[in-house]
């Protein structure tokens, strides 16, 4: 059990990193590139919109990928 109190705590660090992250980016202004990058959908019709940031979605992927990695070979 302690290795899985470990995960879970390694875990919380991860959610509260990205939610200060969040927190701090639209303070910095993060937020006007990361919803506009190439590959990222935006309809508008009317009163409708659909928004798929793909590739907004591939960057925090790949940048919270290298971030556990990093913390879990420790």
């Amino acid at each position: 059990m302690a290795g899985l109190g470990r995960l879970l705590f390694y875990a919380g660090l991860a959610v509260a990193a990205v939610g200060l992250m969040l927190w701090a980016g639209g303070h910095l202004g993060l937020g006007r590139w990361l919803g506009r990058l190439p590959g990222d959908i935006r309809i508008q019709r009317g009163g409708f919109t659909l928004y798929a940031p793909l590739a907004a979605s591939l960057v925090i992927s790949l940048v919270l990928t290298l971030l556990l990695n990093l913390m879990l070979r420790r």
